[in-house]
């Protein structure tokens, strides 16, 4: 029986996906629920299981191509026998069958999928944007986890090591199309050409879209933050030891945006149209930093939470951004927005809005 490997089911607002790694190659063997294939969307990177047992008989999908929601990208036939083992290992073989049938399985296979995974460890997504974005060669990443996957940790950890391995990629810019081209060696003039990930690339979009579709207004306002932090210091160690999560701000800043969201519900709304479109809940986007760039997940239903509760979701959202795993479903929705510039340092910003919401904070 085949079966057929498909796009998990895309939010509305995520036309499409990205194939970025396939993990097997057609004729191999893959188990149920094992990892097939990588998706990059605008907002996050989806791994495809595998719906059932059995050989990946074909694919239908190569690496960079774009995917719609429910696509078929491959078929799985339960009932067949994995082929694409064999060669590598009856390549030093005599048999005229084995090497006919190697044959037949490169062939089918095709040039595509086989460079796409055949170099260098295994690396998680996070691990492998920030390889991207700073133009490392996996090959020169050692991988600390189990079978030498490469995490974000070590990806990071090279970046840190004296740059007597980052040099080598600026001399590939340099050709000689000029005399001089020798003496630039030295890597003081060096350009680098390394492609926006997905995300990136919709975040300019949308910043874009927001400035041009919306009429911005920017207003700052002082608060005497003293009773909070007060208040904070007083109970931080006790409310720590007593819900396993640190006392931060940001709760305070979400219950304070609920009331005042409450007292004013066209903040809490969005235009369709010529209509205002009224939200009776408030779920508040959280703008976190992430390797492949900034990314707002949502805390649901924040008037109904504690302290706690939604100190431990923005913790677990701030986890799940470093490591690449944030879900479409965390990122989807959201009436309003907070944006705390204070941590790279600015005293005033003026953030831009997250379309369709009407303010953020």
């Amino acid at each position: 029986m085949t079966v057929d490997v498909k796009v998990p089911v895309l939010a509305e607002s995520v036309p499409d996906a990205t194939l970025l790694e396939w993990k097997k190659q057609p004729g191999e063997h893959v188990e149920k629920d094992e990892i097939l294939i990588e998706l990059e969307t605008d907002k996050v990177v989806l791994e495809v299981p595998a719906p059932a047992s059995g050989v990946l008989a074909e694919v239908l999908k190569q690496n960079g191509d774009t995917a719609l929601s429910q696509e078929v990208l491959a078929r799985i036939d339960t009932e067949g026998t994995a082929s694409v083992a064999a060669p590598t290992e009856t390549r030093s073989s005599t048999g005229s069958a084995e090497s006919a049938e190697s044959a037949e399985s490169a062939e089918s296979t095709g040039p595509e999928p086989a460079p796409a995974t055949s170099g260098g460890a295994p690396a998680s997504p996070a691990a492998r944007h920030l390889m991207e974005q700073h133009g490392i060669d996996r090959d020169s990443v050692q991988g600390s986890g189990k079978d030498g996957r490469i995490g974000k940790a070590d990806v990071q950890a090279a970046i840190d090591k004296p740059a007597t391995t980052a040099e080598a990629p600026r001399e590939k810019p340099a050709p000689a199309t000029r005399e001089s081209a020798p003496q630039a060696a030295s890597g003081s003039r060096g350009e680098r050409r390394v492609p926006m990930t997905r995300l990136r690339a919709r975040i300019a979009e949308r910043l874009v879209e927001a400035q041009q579709t919306a009429a911005i207004l920017t207003t700052f306002n002082e608060v005497n933050m003293q009773p909070v932090m007060s208040l904070r210091s007083r109970y931080r160690d006790q409310f720590e030891k007593t819900h396993g999560t640190r006392l931060g701000f940001m709760s305070f800043f979400a219950k304070a945006a609920v009331v005042a969201l409450k007292r004013f519900p066209a903040v809490n709304a969005y235009i369709d149209g010529k209509d205002i479109v009224y939200h009776d809940y408030y779920d508040i986007g959280v703008a976190v930093g992430s390797p492949r760039g900034l990314v707002v997940p949502i805390v649901r239903d924040v008037d109904r939470l504690s302290y706690a509760e939604i100190e431990a979701r923005i913790n677990e959202y701030g986890e799940k951004a470093r490591d690449g795993t944030l879900s479409l479903e965390d990122m989807t929705g959201g009436t309003f927005t907070i944006s705390n510039g204070g941590v790279f340092g600015s005293m005033l910003s003026t953030p831009i809005l997250n379309p369709p919401q009407s303010a953020i904070l």
